[in-house]
């Protein structure tokens, strides 16, 4: 892979309560991993005997998207409100990564900090409310593409003499 194909870090940041629908995201996002336009990470990575705050940190900082994954316990998670969101929108505003808000469940969220970003689903509509959860899935995969691919450098052409 040469560095023009890198894969895009993906860095989720979520409540453990959500841990069946990240799980169910990461099975719709399945097709970006493997045509290597996408390298994932969360907390469930972290192997026995490492720092896990310090990993984290390291991810966080190394990510080029960032997903939140918002839900009534991510709002009230200190560790992902305060400390991983409240970063991500730092960098984010600086321009070294992308921060998308992933509505997962009905919370109260639009005034927060990550409420003036373009969330997904679209119109924000909380993946549980939707009647089929595939096209909610599908809906943000097609999102989660979009942003890959402006986030992605353009391959070079080589020019003609």
């Amino acid at each position: 892979m040469t560095a023009n194909t890198r894969p895009i870090k993906v860095f989720f940041s979520y409540s453990h309560k959500d841990r069946k629908l990240l799980e169910k995201l990461k099975t719709h996002l399945s097709l970006l991993q493997r045509e290597g336009l996408i390298q994932e990470w969360h907390d469930g990575c972290i192997q026995a005997g490492q720092e896990w705050e310090s990993e984290i940190n390291q991810q966080l900082e190394a990510a080029d998207l960032i997903l939140l994954l918002i839900s009534p316990e991510f709002m009230k998670s200190e560790f992902c409100y305060a400390k991983e969101m409240e970063r991500a929108l730092q960098r984010h505003e600086a321009g070294t990564a992308r921060v998308v808000p992933i509505i997962l469940r009905p919370t109260d969220w639009q005034s927060a900090p990550f409420g003036k970003l373009q969330c997904l689903p679209l119109e924000g509509k909380p993946v549980t409310k939707w009647v089929d959860k595939d096209e909610a899935f599908l809906n943000i995969v097609t999102g989660i593409r979009q942003t890959i691919a402006q986030l992605r450098p353009a391959t070079s052409k080589p020019r003609k003499p």
